[in-house]
């Protein structure tokens, strides 16, 4: 009786525990149950939920174990951390045992909060470990249909700036594909697949494709390495017989001189490897690997390039080739081919396919032409569903526009490019429906423009094929979506819209400029762009590995490119431009700022030293004046080059910039000595800038142009005592063009953090709340369904283009006021400081931190703003209210003064000022 009694009191206990305290939202180096992981000391991470106010985490301890047996029991047999007093709980490294390749590890997390009490454990967690040494792969052989000659390889790629893009590639191109019989004799515990075909792969077990990736692996620079992809098959795979089926494409890895193509390059034909790893129920593993035992046949996909598109004919199709006890007699044994030097696993957001766009009722603007509206301008596939005769071939052209005769429209982003079907029907009555899209390629389209096909329903006195049905089928990379942003204003809602659209359709495995004429990744977007897509998606591993694509793209002079990965080599500004080099101090620095990546700042350390080191050699006693400067600025000619801001501005500024970054990292890593030149270095060029550039009778920079003085300011560049001057000139200047916006792509994002620093909001929305001169409202009224890559929405240029979408970081962080207080790391101290300027009148907006949600919701009617606030457990916020007088501010209904957790800071600017911790908050305010 007394045990149950003391049971019963216990459950009470965890009960109660539980409620105060939970943990969840375990991630392995910044994933939910990842695969493939390669380092030895991975990070985990957590979050904590309570409904109790001021709630944090004083202590934690962590378990790993190798079975779910061993941590179910409370053993941790790989690391028992013990119980650490510390408030982190992000990036925690593991400092257990060492960990095996291929194996699966377990682990969960409890913590003591505020008053010291402990929570539940939390649900289990795992990750399986990847092959990262060659040794891993045991007798894996990359295996292909053919070898290239040496002579026949294009690398590094021909570039369309170059006469020579007319040298063809190599005649021979035969796409691929595998198969390989296996007999699973014992119990299967876990089946394991690593797996890398270049350019592209799909893998398939027993019919069926495995997992839902598209477009794997991620592009890289392929003479120094590739990626591999993991999958669990456990649950795929049978006792008893297999069939395994790879099938190819060609990627960026081989780009064939036929169709639309930005660039040329040959690193070889169509090749992968594989080790699929089979652990038994007995403890005992056998592999699986690529080797020449495989059988290989030309596939179906009888074309295939990145930028021209891609061919299907089913006629080629073979029934049941991926099914056991298939008769592949007549296929060849594959030829053993040389890989990339290195494999490293996939671990950034993998490409899938999200949303399904449906066509509208096509119209014919000229005979045995049909053209499809989807409504929404993106990336991904096109997606044909047909019926009709075997061998009959339908043509599908995307795009973006159409001409003014209403036809595909591919004159700005390349032409021609196109994808063909051929059917393998027999006929139109009674027949299934054959549904089709490309698999190793993708374009940036609205429109979709049929041939050799009628719609059903239409006539069709020559029997063509019927088309059923088209779909868009959006492709991008799989990042978490993060945040959310709306607002009382319809414009701004649609302009958040508009970007969001350009910023999925060029989140590839690369970032993309646009998803149709280029597809490369310019690097200036990676940490212009950032800050918006942080907000608005989980980034972590996605730029991770742009982080990873610059550091393979490094010379050795110590330049890098202004593309990564760097498949072919620009000629002048287009290879070499400071403002778009610098992403490789940048980036990884933001990330650290973002997610307290420290481990990736400081294996990113060497690159950022050296590409420092490659700038000052270029540079003139500190000052740069090579570059792209500020592209597609707003000037009285074409976009395109800088128009009102010299090259030395934008290049030199982001040069000061990158040498106050290396500083504080150099103080971060604990390199005092290196921090000290950095600091000495960039007051050098601070001085030389100011020299230059800085008008002393006018108080303004070079041109005066809204990008020469914003970077200025938002950099540091201005001395103190002019700052207030400066900041007049950027009002007084925008104010004068009548609020009309005119820096591109670099100056635009620090002429709105410049203005939103000054306090001046205002001038924001008054610049970006129009439709009547070049800006986002501006793009919208010419039907723009995203961001297009010149403020006019020339038609002349990609109408899908990223480059320009900074408003959005002012939507979270300036109208809706969700900072990071200047001296913190991945939100652990937040500023709530919404402004609501203009005609707006509410916002409503969310940012996932790696500590959990941060929501503001603010509402203003009748000169009472009303403002709900979510601040997650382990963090903290200053919060701005809008009155200046405490008495009129109440929290839930009653008085804001006095209350528990709420701590008055000081008045400032007409706002009072509290310090909040966790929890959720209901403030409301008479000014």
């Amino acid at each position: 009786m007394r045990l149950q009694l003391i049971l019963f009191l216990l459950s009470i206990w965890a009960t109660s525990v539980s409620a105060q305290l939970l943990v969840h939202h375990l991630r392995c180096e910044d994933a939910e149950n990842p695969l493939g992981i390669e380092t030895a000391r991975p990070q985990l991470s957590w979050q904590l939920l309570s409904k109790e106010r001021g709630q944090r985490q004083t202590a934690f301890r962590i378990l790993v174990a190798d079975s779910p047996q061993q941590l179910d029991a409370g053993k941790g047999n790989l690391w028992d951390s013990e119980k650490q007093l510390t408030d982190e709980s992000i990036q925690i490294a593991f400092s257990g045992a060492n960990l095996k390749p291929g194996r699966k590890y377990y682990w969960k997390v409890m913590v003591w909060g505020k008053a010291g009490k402990p929570s539940q454990w939390s649900q289990p967690a795992f990750w399986r470990m990847g092959l990262p040494d060659k040794i891993d792969w045991g007798s894996a052989q990359w295996i292909g249909m053919e070898k290239i000659a040496e002579t026949d390889r294009i690398v590094p790629g021909i570039d369309s700036f170059d006469k020579l893009i007319g040298k063809p590639a190599p005649a021979s191109n035969v796409l691929p594909q595998f198969r390989k019989q296996v007999l699973v004799r014992k119990k299967i515990k876990a089946a394991t697949a690593y797996i890398s075909g270049l350019g592209q792969f799909e893998f398939f077990l027993n019919g069926k494709k495995v997992g839902d990736h598209v477009l794997d692996p991620g592009w890289t620079e392929y003479s120094k390495v590739a990626q591999y992809v993991t999958f669990d098959l456990t649950n795929q795979i049978k006792n008893g017989e297999n069939a395994f089926g790879v099938m190819l494409g060609n990627g960026f890895y081989n780009i064939p001189n036929e169709r639309y193509k930005k660039l040329v390059v040959s690193y070889g034909y169509p090749m992968f490897i594989a080790n699929i790893q089979l652990e038994y129920a007995d403890g005992s593993f056998e592999n699986v690997v690529s080797d020449l035992t495989w059988k290989a046949t030309q596939s179906p996909v009888t074309f295939s390039s990145v930028f021209g598109g891609e061919d299907y004919n089913a006629t080629l199709e073979k029934s049941g080739w991926m099914s056991f006890g298939f008769n592949d007699q007549t296929w060849q044994a594959p030829v053993a081919v040389q890989g990339p030097p290195r494999l490293s696993s996939q671990l950034q957001d993998p490409i899938k396919i999200h949303e399904i766009f449906t066509s509208q009722k096509p119209v014919s603007p000229k005979k045995g032409i049909w053209v499809y509206d989807l409504g929404q301008n993106m990336s991904g596939f096109p997606q044909l569903t047909v019926k009709g005769e075997r061998g009959a071939s339908v043509k599908i052209t995307p795009a973006e526009l159409l001409t003014n005769d209403k036809l595909a429209n591919q004159q700005a982003v390349g032409f021609p490019v196109f994808f063909n079907y051929i059917l393998r029907g027999t006929g139109l009555n009674g027949h299934q429906s054959e549904t089709w899209h490309p698999q190793f390629t993708y374009y940036g389209f609205r429109y979709v423009q049929i041939e050799g096909a009628v719609p059903a329903g239409e006539p069709n006195p020559e029997g063509l094929p019927v088309v059923e049905d088209i779909k868009g089928l959006h492709t991008r990379a799989s990042a978490p979506q993060a945040g959310s942003f709306s607002s009382s204003s319809v414009l701004f809602n649609q302009i958040d819209t508009l970007i969001d659209w350009s910023i999925r359709s060029n989140m590839a495995s690369i970032l993309t400029d646009c998803p149709h004429r280029e597809k490369l990744g310019w690097l200036e977007v990676a940490h212009l762009m950032g800050s918006s897509m942080h907000y608005k998606y989980d980034v972590s591993r996605y730029f991770a590995k742009i982080v990873q694509d610059m550091q393979q793209s490094q010379t050795e002079e110590g330049l890098i490119p202004s593309v990564a990965p760097e498949y072919p080599r620009f000629p002048g500004a287009f290879r070499d431009s400071p403002e778009w080099g610098s992403a490789s101090v940048i980036l990884p620095w933001y990330l650290y700022k973002w997610y307290g990546n420290k481990k990736l700042l400081k294996e990113s350390y060497p690159m950022m030293r050296k590409y420092i080191s490659y700038l000052e050699s270029k540079s003139n006693d500190g000052i740069l004046m090579h570059g792209l400067g500020d592209w597609y600025d707003l000037g009285p000619k074409d976009p395109g080059s800088p128009q009102l801001t010299p090259a030395g501005v934008t290049a030199t500024a982001v040069y000061y910039y990158d040498l106050s970054i290396m500083a504080q990292t150099a103080k971060l890593l604990d390199k005092p000595g290196e921090a000290e030149n950095y600091e000495r270095l960039a007051q050098n060029v601070k001085k030389a800038f100011n020299k230059k550039f800085y008008n002393e009778k006018l108080k303004n920079y070079a041109t005066n142009s809204q990008t020469s003085n914003a970077m200025a300011l938002y950099m540091g560049l201005v001395e103190p005592e002019n700052r207030e001057a400066v900041t007049q000139s950027l009002i007084t200047g925008i104010k004068e063009r009548n609020n009309n916006l005119s820096a591109g792509d670099v100056g635009f994002r620090y002429l709105l953090l410049a203005l939103q620093q000054a306090g001046a909001s205002e001038v924001i929305y008054d610049m970006n709340s129009r439709t009547d001169v070049p800006g986002y409202g501006y793009q919208l009224k010419k039907g723009a369904t995203a961001l297009t890559e010149s403020w006019q929405a020339n038609t002349n240029a990609s109408n899908n283009h990223m480059m320009l979408g900074h408003l959005m970081e002012w939507f979270y962080s300036g109208l809706s006021g969700i900072q990071d207080a200047p001296s913190t790391v991945a939100s652990k101290e937040i500023i709530i400081h919404p402004e609501l300027v203009g005609d707006i009148t509410s916002v409503n907006t969310h940012y996932d931190s790696p500590y959990g949600r941060i929501s503001v919701q603010c509402d203003i009617k009748d000169n009472i703003t009303e403002m709900n606030v979510e601040i997650p457990v382990n963090s903290s916020a200053v919060i701005y209210i809008p009155s200046p007088d405490p008495s009129k501010i109440t929290e839930g209904g009653k008085p804001v003064s006095g209350q528990q957790g709420i701590m008055f800071v000081e008045n400032k600017d007409g706002k009072s000022v509290f310090k909040i911790g966790s929890g959720s908050y209901r403030f409301k305010a008479r000014k």
